[in-house]
């Protein structure tokens, strides 16, 4: 498919800096980064958002191909098993009243500070929306990064 437009991020003027500062400052407070990014995929493959993987399995994370199925995988810790199910509490919206029931919260809890979990849901809220525009204006399928 063709994409509608050229990112969005990138015609619109000082669109762009905004959203890489907020990427930053959600790196900034402890989450792995390795935990950030199976997020990220997860959320993206609920999205419909497409990646495409490097051919050296030593340029990402072997786990990757693996998220889909995170809850019948052993390779996930119990810290990344609640950042990736609150990854799809908050992405799927099944109950927007709430979200993230309270034993999805209370799970995450138990494995990261408030700063830490604030900066999740930030970060999730921000794969939704790059996932939205790219999708919306029909960007080809990202390289893994």
């Amino acid at each position: 498919m063709t994409p509608r437009m050229d990112n969005p991020s990138l015609v619109v003027p000082g669109a762009l800096q905004p959203l890489l500062d907020l990427t930053e400052v959600i790196g900034k407070v402890g989450v792995p980064q390795t935990t950030l990014d199976l997020v990220r995929l997860r959320v993206s493959e609920i999205n419909g958002r497409v990646y495409t993987f490097p051919d050296d399995p030593e340029q990402a994370d072997e786990r990757l191909p693996r998220v889909a199925s995170w809850r019948a995988e052993s390779c996930f810790d119990e810290a990344e098993r609640s950042a990736l199910e609150m990854a799809e509490a908050v992405t799927l919206m099944t109950d927007p009243q709430d979200m993230a029931s309270d034993e999805v919260w209370e799970k995450s809890a138990q494995y990261y500070t408030d700063e830490q979990l604030g900066a999740l849901v930030m970060h999730i809220g921000l794969v939704n929306f790059w996932n939205r525009v790219n999708i919306a204006t029909r960007q080809e399928a990202a390289a893994w990064r």
